[in-house]
């Protein structure tokens, strides 16, 4: 793992916030549409149709329209083709148009007698008529050759008389306008003669008198606009005997040292991987590879006048390549930390990214790949060129996947046009109050466009009663707030939202409907005017998306699917959410900082029989479950030991030392309990069902930016009374964080509004299939047992999902049922038609199903899926209840069918994400 360094030297604010938003209380005016492509990113994220390797492609360059591509592999194929079918043989080098992806004629085979031949550098002439390829390799087509060759581009054949002769490995190539060719590398003689690490040759191959003399290999160079000076980047300690290490400033006559950067400026565990410059920003660029926390894996900013750093973006995630077009530095890297920065937490890594040349700030564009094959790392090298008035970014590297799809080594993203529509937002609605309908949505995801244009539809309309735009990044997808006062109590309305960049829209949204309240609840008042900054009530029917009821959007996100709208709740009218005790959580969607000793409250209700303890809330320095991916830090937890006392502790600034109150009573008896926690000026308190149940004179805690986690996140060992299990089982309802500590009054007042229902209230449980499977009627013979199911009336799909369905608990009946699915993100995902969801009354199993061994349906219809229109959403179908009443304690089966031509495509049991799958949602409540 590859990570950054210090946060040195900035020009300009460090990630500045650009997620500006208009939401609230709002009315249903027009606003400005957003366009494709949201300034400055100047590439869409929809990749196009390449040519692909078979191998790692280390190095790129572009001339008069021609894209050559250099590294280790043996032949090209067509996109969509697997390995080894439709090949081309190009044994270490290929060349394509820039256009149309395809290969151009011109072959040129690098090899080697002996070891593996590789292809590592390619730089043109100023005046694009030359290539130069670099490498490990002692023959091209034959014609002996020892690491470094000129190409004539518009004929594609060697250049007679350049054959420089160097010790080993070219790695880095650049060439100056008079021609000089600059060279890099694992080398130490060029010519027979001492050039340690990088040297140079003229345009006829006679070695130059450049010499930086560095101890260690040599991976990037860079001729200064200007022609005076040559960057160079990699392993080095010293240059010409002095310390400068990995990055140093050399003149391009002698090689001498011109400015050195020592101390800690590069990490001595830190290479440099590439250096570009860009004469509109009078800057160059420089891209960092690390290992370790105090090391350096991202970007640095560097002015060509004075040399000097501008900004250092301190991201973790080893960058391999760069290019500035338009304005904007795109880089080639794994980038997955950028927490340093005020950017997301540990998560999974990222492979492309965009920032301003002016500002570290990561900008919205956010194609990906995967890591690939090699060490492995992702992309490896990049470059624009232009051709039939379009400009075209390529890169190349180890990949075998471009945004999901396969692709190996090789893709390319144009300027225009831009055809990815935003995904459809995730809706929340409630009635509040008297006289008002709150619809509130998760802001949309378009990987090249961060403003989004949203329309709100109302019962079926078609035009919209409210439009608005908001701005989002992948890590931070804020709350959008929409208050409708054109409503009639005890009237329903259904709400639907679009999300568009101007140019694509998304399908609707799934429909969202409330009955509009003749009253407000108690409760929720009094929350909100004592001045909640976070309210989650937990009231949605399903999907990620936990709507805020606080005026300041502090959304959050279902992580792992937990069962929603439980009962009873613990306030009178609303709904609770269940926790499994092993991954279930919800976090806040916004990054949040606190700094000690500022005063802030944090409250919920929770109910539980669990013997195994677990985090109630919790403030932590990360969002997810997975190793390396939960919190480091953790402060400001509310939890429940394993005897069943709650607890309340902070961490006392960065020592180990763990404030905590911890209440001689217990709570894990199946009741709701209210429990509200304060620090303040006065120190902490602990409240329990509107009681003081504790103090601590500590007014101190961690200061750090983090999120706000409900369900669970890791602990360590210095935690009072550490609970067995992290993760709490049970139910929680109206959490709330507020930025101040709450009176007794307030706090007393808030438990006694709650109006908790007595007696057990209804039960809502969750299954999931046992087994699931989809037949398609061209296939008639092959049984399709994966992660996607399919219905299709012509040409037939048919899925089939098997539900060991739970009998009613006792003293209940089944009250209401529904089917939750995901669509999945294959591009047809999304049905214009309606689907079925019918009994199965034939035998099947999910691993030898087959459209010829299909089995017997009914003629029953239990619900009819409408409007699952987009890609990655999630949905859901009612079903009918009493149809369903006879399979209660049984495994009963469940098929989808269509009638129509357009195919929906969900994800099944075996999707990746616990949260894709589908559930059977059952209701039962009292007869």
């Amino acid at each position: 793992m590859r990570r950054p360094g210090s946060l040195g030297r900035t020009r300009s604010a460090v990630f500045a916030t650009v997620l500006a938003l208009g939401a609230g209380a709002l009315g249903a005016g027009a606003a400005p549409p957003a366009a494709a492509l949201t300034p400055p990113v100047g590439f869409t994220a929809d990749h196009l149709s390449t040519y692909q390797t078979n191998g790692i492609v280390w190095s790129l360059a572009e001339a008069n329209g021609v894209v050559y591509a250099g590294g280790t592999f043996s032949n090209v194929r067509p996109a969509g083709s697997p390995a080894g079918s439709n090949t081309t043989p190009a044994v270490n080098f290929a060349a394509f148009d820039a256009a149309t992806g395809a290969p151009t004629g011109c072959s040129l085979s690098f090899t080697r007698s002996s070891g593996t031949a590789t292809v590592r550098a390619l730089a043109v002439s100023a005046d694009r008529s030359t290539l130069y390829a670099g490498g490990y390799f002692n023959a091209v087509n034959g014609t002996s050759a020892n690491g470094l060759v000129a190409i004539n581009t518009a004929t594609c054949q060697l250049r007679p008389g350049f054959s420089p002769d160097f010790g080993a490995t070219v790695r880095a190539l650049d060439v100056a306008a008079n021609g000089t060719v600059y060279a890099g590398g694992d080398f130490q003689t060029v010519n027979g003669q001492t050039r340690r690490f990088f040297g140079a040759v003229t345009s006829t191959g006679a070695l130059t008198a450049w010499n930086p003399d560095v101890d260690e290999p040599g991976r990037t160079l860079k001729v200064t606009p200007d022609g005076a000076s040559v960057l160079i980047g990699g392993e080095f300690f010293t240059v010409g005997g002095a310390a400068s290490h990995a990055l140093a400033v050399t003149s391009a006559s002698s090689g001498a040292l011109t400015r050195a950067y020592t101390g800690n400026f590069i990490p001595s565990s830190a290479v440099i991987k590439d250096i570009v410059t860009d004469a509109a920003s009078d800057g160059w660029y420089v891209a960092g590879e690390g290992a370790g926390g105090s090391s350096f894996d991202g970007r640095l900013a560097m002015g060509l006048d004075d040399f000097d750093q501008r900004w250092r973006d301190t991201c973790q995630g080893a960058t391999q390549a760069l290019r500035v077009y338009q304005g904007v530095l795109y880089a080639g890297s794994h980038v997955h930390d950028c927490s340093s920065m005020g950017g997301f937490p540990n998560q999974v890594r990222k492979h492309l990214t965009a920032q301003s040349v002016d500002d570290p700030a990561l900008v919205g564009w956010l194609p990906d790949t995967n890591d690939g094959i090699g060490e492995p790392v992702g992309p490896r090298a990049l470059t624009v060129a232009s051709r039939g008035g379009r400009d075209f970014l390529w890169v190349g590297g180890e990949f075998t996947t471009v945004n999901g799809v396969s692709q190996q080594a090789l893709t390319r993203f144009a300027n225009t046009p831009d055809t990815g529509a935003p995904a459809a937002p995730a809706v929340s609605v409630s009635a509040p109050r008297a006289g008002e309908v709150k619809v509130r949505w998760r802001s949309s995801l378009d990987l090249d466009d961060s403003l989004l244009t949203y329309r709100v539809y109302r019962d079926g309309g078609t035009t919209p009663v409210h439009t608005t735009t908001g701005s989002s990044l992948f890590y931070s997808r804020p709350q959008l707030t929409f208050t409708d006062t054109n409503v009639v109590a005890g009237r329903t309305y259904s709400y639907r939202i679009t999300a568009s960049d101007g140019t694509n829209t998304s399908g609707l949204s799934a429909a969202a409907s409330v009955t509009a309240a003749s009253s407000a609840s108690p409760y929720q008042e009094r929350v909100l005017a004592d001045g909640a900054g976070l309210y989650w009530r937990y009231d949605e029917a399903g999907g990620a998306f936990a709507a805020d009821a606080s005026a300041d959007d502090n959304s959050g996100v279902y992580a792992n699917a937990p069962t929603y709208r439980s009962t009873p709740s613990a306030v009178a009218g609303s709904a609770a959410l269940s926790l499994n005790g092993v991954d279930e959580y919800v976090y806040s969607d916004r990054l949040h900082r606190y700094t000690s000793p500022t005063p802030y409250s944090v409250e919920t209700w929770f109910r539980t029989t669990s013997t195994t303890g677990g985090r109630i809330v919790g403030y932590g320095s990360n969002i997810g479950t997975a190793q390396g991916h939960t919190s480091n830090i953790s402060d400001k937890l509310l939890y429940l030991t394993d005897n069943g006392r709650l607890a309340f502790g902070v961490q006392s600034g960065n020592s180990s030392t763990r404030p905590t109150i911890t209440t001689a009573g217990t709570y894990n008896d199946g009741s709701w309990h209210h429990a509200v926690a304060t620090q303040g000026p006065s120190g902490m308190v602990l409240y329990v069902d509107g009681a003081v149940v504790g103090t601590n004179a500590a007014t101190g805690n961690r200061s750090y930016n983090g999120y706000w986690r409900v369900g669970g996140d890791a602990m360590n060992n210095a935690w009072p009374n550490r609970p067995t299990s992290t993760y709490f089982a049970g139910q929680v309802d109206e959490t709330a964080v507020y930025p101040t500590a709450l009176t007794a009054a307030q706090v007393a007042a808030h438990h006694a509004l709650a109006g908790t229902p007595p007696g057990p209230g209804d039960t809502t449980l969750s299954v999931t299939p046992d087994e699931d499977a989809y037949v398609n009627s061209v296939s008639a013979n092959t049984n399709y047992n994966d992660s996607q199911l399919a219905s299709r009336g012509t040409t037939a799909y048919l899925s089939y999902l098997r539900f060991t369905v739970p009998p009613a608990p006792s003293g209940q009946v089944l009250k209401s049922a529904r089917l939750t699915f995901r669509t999945s993100s294959d591009s047809t995902a999304g049905s214009l038609d309606s689907h079925s969801v019918v009994p199965v009354t034939g035998t099947w199993t999910e691993s030898t199903v087959t459209y010829n061994t299909r089995p017997a349906l009914a003629a029953t219809v239990l619900g009819t899926i409408t409007g699952a229109t987009s890609v990655s959403t999630d949905d859901t179908v009612e079903l009918n209840a009493s149809a369903l009443d006879g399979a209660l304690g049984s495994v009963y089966s469940l098929a989808l069918t269509s009638s129509g031509t357009d195919s929906l495509r969900l994800w099944s049991s075996e999707a990746g994400t616990a949260a894709y799958r589908p559930q059977l949602v059952l209701t039962f409540g009292a007869e």
